[in-house]
């Protein structure tokens, strides 16, 4: 069975690909497949919104059981931003070092840095049926940015329990603390009985 991977992001489809393997599923990403379109508008004040779009509208276009996440991280001390906007968070188009100087920025002086990586992936069938799963991993963050893996605030996210942030971890380690990895094994958990079969 072939699973659109709602994504044209390659640092996130490598994410999904390590953790969502299931026998017989091959994924493909968006920019794969011709003629679907460039960007979905992500207008949704939820994760969950976000997603089931994204998913819903790459399914109808593609005809393909299609996946979709949105994700972002969400700061205690700024009242959960910047949530559904953590990708543009500095502006258009989207600029990771924009954005996590933003972010120092915002939390320059605050003491409490709390804050949470979530995500929410939905599921799309071509009949209609959507699904939702979610997945979070809470941390804080600090104050200078350090690694040089992974995107997005990484460099700034240390998760409970350790002292390094998510870019000084290697991939193995992180996608087994990271929102994604856990969203990702939830959806393997309930969806498998129904994307195996159809392959």
């Amino acid at each position: 069975m072939t699973l659109l991977i709602a994504t044209r992001n390659h640092h996130k489809l490598d994410e999904i690909r390590q953790i969502f393997a299931l026998p017989s599923l091959r994924l493909i990403a968006a920019d794969e497949l011709p003629g679907l379109p460039d960007d979905v508008v992500e207008d949704a004040d939820t994760f969950e919104g976000n997603a089931l779009k994204k998913a819903r509208e790459l399914c109808a276009a593609s005809g393909l059981w299609t996946l979709a996440d949105d994700s972002g991280l969400e700061v205690a001390a700024l009242d959960n931003a910047p949530g559904v906007f953590s990708a543009r968070y500095a502006g258009e188009p989207c600029d990771y070092a924009a954005n996590n100087a933003k972010l120092l920025r915002a939390l320059d002086g605050v003491t409490d840095r709390r804050a949470r990586f979530r995500c929410v992936i939905a599921l799309c069938a071509p009949d209609g049926r959507a699904w939702t799963v979610d997945g979070r991993c809470e941390g804080r963050i600090i104050t200078e940015t350090r690694g040089e893996n992974g995107f997005g605030y990484d460099p700034l996210f240390v998760p409970d329990g350790s002292d390094k942030t998510f870019s000084e971890l290697d991939s193995a380690v992180k996608n087994t603390l990271s929102h994604r990895g856990h969203a990702l094994r939830n959806a393997a958990d309930a969806w498998r009985a129904w994307l195996t079969p159809h392959a």
